[in-house]
């Protein structure tokens, strides 16, 4: 099986979504008086925001999801295209929000659903107004969504997102679960070789090299800036799941800060969905 074949298990594109309904919603998105919040600190960098077009309170501001019979929030009013596109899709809808990940933020390396009853649920995005240097990390393979079709996000996979350079980058995302519409929908998912670029393998040496460098940060004062340095390895090379949190935990055993260490080990844990 190839490499595609496999990474489409993790992530792939859908239906196409017309481009003059699309631009409307991406209008919708940039000019709604939205409720913006920063939620789920521990998985980001700072710069992810979210506010919610569907939930259980109805409330926009709610954005931290759970399994619900979602209803339409008053910010989901104010996009009558956007909820005209959620109403054709016919979806069983979870949970559905706007994320905004602005320049140089990051979503580490982590999976999603695990605090969630185990049935089945998908998480669909369509990217409203976005660049090329924002990407997801999967499977060792960086990918930019790009805009014009829905796309389908297997979030218990491993994964991180960047936004590099900037404007910000704003996706809708639907979490619904399966039933005949959804399976009419990713009848057939295709992922195109242009969006998928497979990241190098870091070389053993880089990886010590990085290390040494945030341990003289760190003697410096710059603790907060070493860690992030070695939180964006997952964006820049193939790595062991979980390399980059064992990194910064060798960093604090290297400093003697054991508190520290472990707090980074539970922090993979957590994360990564792993057990205890």
């Amino acid at each position: 099986m190839d490499t595609l074949t496999t990474l489409a298990g993790q992530i792939a594109q859908l239906d196409a979504v017309d481009s003059v309904h699309l631009e409307r919603m991406r209008h919708e998105a940039l000019t709604a008086r939205a409720p913006w919040k920063a939620e789920y600190g521990a998985f980001q960098s700072g710069g992810w925001l979210t506010t919610s077009l569907m939930n259980a309170s109805g409330d926009a501001a709610d954005v931290t999801i759970g399994d619900c019979a979602a209803r339409p929030t008053d910010l989901l009013s104010q996009m009558p295209a956007t909820a005209t596109l959620l109403t054709e899709l016919g979806l069983n809808y979870m949970w559905v929000r706007l994320a905004r990940l602005e320049a140089n933020a990051f979503l580490w390396e982590h999976r999603d659903y695990d605090e969630l009853d185990q049935i089945e649920r998908h998480r669909l995005h369509i990217p409203l107004h976005t660049n090329t240097s924002a990407f997801l990390v999967t499977g060792g393979t960086k990918v930019h969504m790009t805009g014009g079709r829905i796309w389908r996000l297997t979030p218990t996979y491993a994964h991180g997102v960047c936004n590099l350079l900037g404007p910000d980058r704003i996706h809708l995302i639907a979490d619904v679960y399966a039933d005949d519409a959804y399976r009419r929908l990713a009848f057939r998912p295709t992922l195109h070789p242009e969006s998928a670029k497979p990241l190098p393998p870091a070389d053993p040496s880089v990886l010590a090299e990085r290390l040494r460098a945030a341990r003289r940060m760190a003697g410096l004062g710059y603790t907060d800036a070493a860690e992030r340095m070695l939180l964006r390895l997952f964006y820049s090379y193939a790595l062991p799941e979980g390399t980059v949190y064992d990194l910064i935990a060798e960093l604090h055993t290297s400093l003697g800060d054991e508190e520290a260490a472990t707090r980074w080990t539970s922090a993979k844990r957590r994360l990564l969905a792993l057990l205890a």
